[in-house]
């Protein structure tokens, strides 16, 4: 019999979590709509509590004993229950960034020598997670290109160059790198109260579908996902002092909301990796993303087109798909370098559903060379970047 077998229902659990008195309503932990993400998977059992921001001192004795209830559950080796908290109300609003901008016509060449950088947005000072010396952000303005695919890919290829290499998945409603990297561990916490991450292909790692179900729905408020992210990010042990990380990659969600917004202004991004494919109804949302990172004086490291052309199966000749050269067009465009093509390619879509990256498993392929191609060149512009990012653009 599994463990899975001896652990008891969801009913039972909720209702023995109901014995956990909410401290500000006075109704059992469960009737109190505190108990979100409930797992309860092979011996492991967890949830998340949301709470204010001022109320985690408050809450702390309350996830103790939650924790402690779910480990007495019979089956249950591991327990884990975590506290999100909102941004606490009493922080006054961060004012918007100063306007910046530099007006071009669509195709049209841009001197990026035209305007002194933006300033940061006023607020707290962007810093690193503790003993992380690069954050790159891994980002597409729009669902569907691939972007997850090309951030394993790539934070793989960083490995592959020798690089001590983290990868965060900061895409709390739709997490997938648990499943690229064919892991499913349990994250622990170290005797400094860290969560340790997970290691996968020489990558550490870390995502919200480590801590829930994985067709559990993220039903959160943009408040609640960008504190959780903030305690993925900054409440997990990347590294040592005597072993730092190298790199830290951030996979970004889709778009342009809060947890980009947040990771952006508030971790010192040494650059973004924009990715698309070349249609042009991608490439509308490439020029916002864009502009965001530009906005927030987060340097763009360049432009990757992905699904850029399909391979022949006999001839190897390219078939352009979705056309071809857009993303290239529009790097140009937006003053960014063009950092390469990437095909649509089986094996690679393969080695993703099967927990296997190409670029770890098979790092002589041609689709591998690509990305360690693509890494190696973003590391030389880390370091050769003098700190001075692209002027923003609006595009008419």
């Amino acid at each position: 019999m599994s463990a899975m077998s001896t652990l008891p229902d969801r009913a039972e659990v909720l209702a023995r979590l109901n014995a956990i008195i909410d401290p500000k309503s006075g109704k059992g932990l469960s009737d109190a709509g505190l108990v979100q993400g409930l797992v309860l998977k092979d011996d492991r059992a967890g949830f998340m509590i949301e709470i204010a921001g001022q109320d985690a001192g408050l809450y702390q004795p309350v996830r103790e004993a939650a924790e402690a209830l779910l480990k007495s559950l019979p089956g249950v080796a591991k327990a884990h229950v975590a506290l999100t908290a909102e941004a606490d109300d009493a922080r006054p609003p961060e004012p918007p960034p100063a306007p910046y901008s530099v007006r071009v016509r669509r195709g049209a060449r841009v001197n990026p020598e035209v305007a002194a950088p933006p300033p940061r947005p006023a607020g707290p000072a962007p810093l690193n997670p503790a003993h992380v010396k690069q954050v790159i952000a891994i980002s597409s303005a729009k669902g569907g290109v691939g972007k997850s695919t090309v951030a394993v890919s790539l934070a793989c290829a960083f490995v592959q160059l020798g690089y001590r290499t983290g990868l965060l998945d900061a895409d709390v409603y739709g997490p997938s790198i648990p499943r690229m990297l064919g892991t499913d561990a349990d994250p622990e916490a170290n005797a400094e109260k860290k969560l340790s991450p997970i290691v996968a292909h020489g990558l550490k790692t870390m995502s919200i579908g480590f801590i829930v179900d994985e067709g559990a729905p993220m039903i959160w408020r943009g408040p609640m996902a960008s504190s959780a992210i903030n305690q993925l990010l900054n409440d997990v042990a990347w590294g040592s002092a005597e072993e730092p990380l190298d790199l830290l990659i951030i996979d970004m969600p889709p778009g342009t909301g809060d947890i980009q917004l947040t990771l952006a202004q508030r971790v010192a991004l040494a650059g973004a990796v924009i990715v698309s494919t070349p249609q042009e109804i991608a490439l509308i949302d490439v020029r916002r993303g864009a502009a965001m990172f530009e906005k927030t004086a987060t340097p763009i490291l360049g432009v990757i087109e992905n699904m850029a052309y399909f391979p022949h199966p006999d001839t190897g000749a390219p078939i352009e798909i979705f056309g071809r050269g857009g993303a290239q067009a529009t790097a140009k465009a937006l003053g960014a370098p063009f950092l390469g093509e990437a095909p649509i390619d089986m094996a690679l879509r393969q080695s993703c559903d099967d927990g296997a990256p190409l670029v770890a498993v098979n790092p002589s392929h041609p689709t591998s060379q690509i990305f360690i191609r693509i890494a190696a060149e973003i590391a030389e512009r880390l370091k050769n970047d003098d700190g001075r990012p692209a002027p923003t653009l609006i595009v008419e």
